[in-house]
């Protein structure tokens, strides 16, 4: 009996499978979610400043101003253009400068002089990603020169205790290594609830659904085959996508277990691949099937701590959270990936994800037998 459901379930995955090959659709969104996507999701658009450009107006010409602009380096910035008053309005409204340092004459004297002179800044806003950033990045590098200069000229002695800072996984905090990262896992998530759910959805639109009503296969071998051939084949595009464009094309670094990483990767698929076959119960169709998707998949990634750390959140969103297969995958991922933890650090995660998994697998069981009952 056991013998005969495992061939059942065999035989079915592979005509899955088939049916994948044949939906060029879904064929291109894998390969783009796991190759394209996640180059440009990592490199596109940085949080950090990437080659920003800045003019300067140096009225002062003296060390302190020498100091400020010599910080102004690459990569954040190009080098500065120097400019005169009269420039500025002119280049700001091209597009030449994204940001316009105007530092007053006297600078120095006042600030050794202790009086609080004045510095603008000018900022192109309509590049908003990198006028919110580079902002706040210039008046720190401005603050700390200044600190730095006041400090040598009247020679203040430095503290007894100085804090050095070293990011083990990440040491120039570069975005692009996390953002590749992190793009895996919610490709993970959407592809495997995408998958599935428009397996089903497909099959019941075709007509084919009812053709295996008359076969001797039980709603447990249907849901079953759809469920591991979904899940094989986005474990193996991710595993491409983790060492082919992560580790090979981006030169990003995996601290941990990549073993460890697929063995939970294959838990978390096995939850959301449960969950895509249950939203395809509810949908008739698949455009129904989509707003469904935006509905889940929204939430279920932006509070997953992928986009947002979860300490941010308030206490009854993490709490709640917590029922989410994603938030725990995130976990595990990244104190495996980036920090290298082990078994006995992400073992919670593993059973959290085998209860959930095993949880939505039963609920989209009871669901979808209720489906066929009502189309036999």
């Amino acid at each position: 009996m056991i013998r005969q459901r495992l061939r059942n379930i065999t035989q079915l995955g592979f005509k899955e499978l088939r049916s994948l090959l044949r939906d060029p659709i879904m064929l291109v969104l894998i390969v783009y979610a796991f190759s394209f996507s996640i180059y440009t999701a990592a490199t596109a658009m940085p949080e950090t400043l990437n080659k920003a450009p800045i003019a300067v107006i140096d009225e002062d010409r003296s060390q302190l101003s020498q100091h400020i602009i010599d910080a102004l380096y690459p990569p954040y910035f190009m080098p500065p253009a120097m400019i005169i008053p009269a420039e500025l309005d002119a280049r700001m409204d091209a597009g030449l400068d994204t940001f316009a340092l105007h530092i007053p004459a006297a600078f120095q004297r006042d600030v050794l002089a202790g009086r609080a002179p004045v510095i603008q800044l000018s900022v192109d806003a309509t590049r908003m990603s990198q006028a919110f950033t580079g902002s706040g990045h210039i008046q720190v590098i401005v603050q700390e020169q200044v600190n730095e200069f006041v400090r040598r000229h009247r020679a203040v002695a430095s503290p007894p205790v100085e804090l050095a800072l070293r990011a083990r996984f990440n040491p120039q905090l570069n975005k692009a290594w996390f953002g590749g990262v992190m793009q895996i896992i919610n490709n993970i998530t959407m592809l495997s609830i995408v998958l599935t759910g428009a397996a089903l959805i497909r099959e019941r639109e075709h007509g084919t659904l009812e053709h295996l009503l008359v076969m001797p296969v039980t709603p447990f071998e249907i849901m079953s085959a759809k469920v591991l051939a979904m899940a094989a084949v986005v474990l193996v595009a991710s595993a491409f996508a983790l060492n082919v464009v992560v580790r090979g094309l981006m030169g990003v670094p995996i601290e941990g277990s990549l073993p460890l990483f697929f063995t939970g990767a294959a838990l978390h698929l096995f939850a959301t691949t449960s969950l895509g076959i249950f939203l395809a119960t509810l949908a008739r169709s698949m455009p129904q099937f989509g707003m469904l998707l935006l509905m889940v998949l929204l939430p279920l990634q932006m509070l997953s701590g992928g986009s947002t750390p979860r300490e941010n959140m308030p206490e009854l969103v993490q709490f709640v959270m917590l029922a989410a297969p994603n938030t725990h995958f995130v976990m595990l991922s990244q104190g495996i990936l980036y920090r290298g933890a082990g078994l006995a650090v992400v073992w919670p995660q593993l059973v959290s994800l085998a209860v959930i998994g095993s949880a939505l697998f039963m609920l989209s069981l009871a669901r979808f037998r209720k489906t066929l009952a009502s189309m036999a």
